[in-house]
């Protein structure tokens, strides 16, 4: 008896009372499951018996070096991820970029007939829908756009324009972020977003219209206008002298053609705001990256379409979709669902993928230089860093909402947190004893009482035997 209670009363907590949101488990699915994966070593076992009644954990480890999965514990079953979301919106922002030197652009643009002329009729703002680009400070500005404009020559401006048509804000309209997503964004809105579209346009219209005015351009009218429409030009049916079909004309009129950009700017690389956002965890900044992957004509323009897109990434990659469900960025929707499974097979998918830093990180760049120096995977890179002691997971700071977990164990994990009322997880990457690096993910779902940092201490706990075992 004194060897079958331990095990029952394990089987009890990571088995027991469903958290009232998410879906149970099947158990005869969970016994196939352990009949064909090791199951969990005793120091884990030992760990998790400290489990709080009604929580229910999930945990799946793989080493990355062998591609030996080394402990498992309902690894199919689907959880509440919370913000262990991030981690799905990062990798496919930074798969659509193009990696960890991918960037996005913003430009002005006139109409094809007025290119080169001191006046335009109007002057049209169309960008990639992200968050970074400022007002007025650095290259990638609409300050820095307006000077380009002066330096080709442009002088009077009969309106400005803004091609925010291509994101349909309503559907986030029940988001939990609350906060309308738009397809131009500035990024000093991080900390007052505008409330509504209409909003959004008059402040960026009006911030443009300063800064054209500013570098020299007279702007004839404060409205804010929309882009114009583009009809793509269809050349008319031509015949020779006898009545016999041409081949159309290829050239096309210049009153039918595209506008034309006059100004153009790019931002920084996207995994240092892939950083800014894994890090302290912001539910803002993921969300306008989950907004991106919407932005027509790569997306239909909604919330949903952003999440198909999310979803389809995680098919190409190879990732098992049982069970996931998708709701938004951030991870604040309860309506979500992620596996363990899921979550290490995109970890280590991502830290196959060549996305590698350029060159050596310099000295205060916020980059370590220690394990992964020789990768140099910006995924992994952008991942909080435990015990770094820092006083706040702020912007700045390398640990994030892992700098005070881990203080003074010695282990290097790199990895996001997730939290929510009874839910709590922790998915990424431990360096073993071995040297061999770790995937791993630890879901925890329970009554919205549980408590969560007696689940984080648990969490650190399994980490640290994680890491000693192998």
């Amino acid at each position: 008896m004194r060897r079958t209670l331990p095990l029952l009363c394990l089987l009890l907590c990571l088995g027991g009372a469903p958290f009232p949101a998410a879906q149970a488990p099947d158990p005869q699915a969970a016994d196939l499951t352990l009949q064909r994966e090791p199951g969990l070593s005793e120091g884990v076992r030992r760990v998790l018996r400290g489990l709080p009644p009604g929580v229910r954990a999930g945990v799946l480890v793989q080493d990355l070096q062998s591609g030996q999965v080394l402990q498992t514990w309902l690894p199919d079953t689907p959880f509440i991820p919370a913000s262990t979301n991030k981690l799905v919106v990062g990798a496919a922002v930074l798969n659509t970029c193009g990696g960890a030197d991918g960037w996005w652009s913003s430009e002005l643009t006139v109409p094809a007939a007025q290119v080169g002329r001191p006046r335009v009729k109007a002057v049209t703002l169309r960008g990639s829908g992200d968050p970074t680009l400022k007002v007025s400070e650095g290259p990638y500005s609409l300050r820095a756009l307006a000077k380009q404009a002066y330096g080709r020559g442009l002088r009077v401006v009969g309106e400005v324009r803004l091609d925010d048509a291509r994101l349909d804000s309503g559907t986030w309209k029940d988001a939990p972020i609350e906060v309308p997503m738009t397809a131009l964004r500035l990024a000093e809105w991080h900390d007052a977003p505008p409330l509504s579209q209409d909003t959004a346009r008059r402040r960026l219209g009006a911030a443009l219209i300063a800064e054209l005015r500013r570098a020299g351009i007279r702007v004839t009218s404060q409205e804010v206008g929309k882009a114009a429409s583009f009809k793509p030009y269809l050349a008319p049916a031509r015949t020779d002298e006898r009545g016999e079909t041409l081949p159309p004309d290829p050239v096309t009129p210049v009153g039918s053609r595209p506008e034309q950009a006059v100004a153009s700017v790019r931002s920084a690389p996207v995994a240092q705001f892939l950083a800014d956002t894994l890090r302290p965890s912001d539910n803002l900044n993921a969300e306008e990256l989950l907004a991106t992957l919407a932005l027509r004509p790569a997306g239909n323009g909604t919330l949903e379409g952003a999440l198909a897109r999310e979803r389809a990434f995680l098919g190409r990659i190879g990732v098992d979709l049982s069970g996931v469900v998708l709701a938004d960025g951030s991870g604040l929707s309860r309506e979500g669902r992620l596996t363990p499974r899921a979550l290490v097979e995109l970890l280590r998918t991502m830290y196959e993928l060549p996305y590698p830093l350029v060159g050596t990180p310099a000295e205060g760049s916020g980059f370590p230089d220690k394990l992964y120096r020789q990768r140099q995977n910006a995924f992994v890179e952008a991942l909080p860093q435990g015990g770094t002691d820092e006083n706040l997971p702020n912007h700045g700071g390398r640990g994030g909402t892992l700098s005070q977990r881990f203080v003074g164990t010695g282990l290097d994990v790199r990895a996001k947190t997730g939290t929510l009322p009874g839910v709590s997880s922790l998915a990424g990457y431990v360096t073993a004893k071995s040297g061999h690096l770790l995937a791993f993910a630890l879901m925890m779902n329970g009554p919205p009482e549980s408590p969560i940092l007696t689940l984080r201490a648990l969490q650190d706990e399994v980490v640290a035997v994680l890491a000693a075992e192998n």
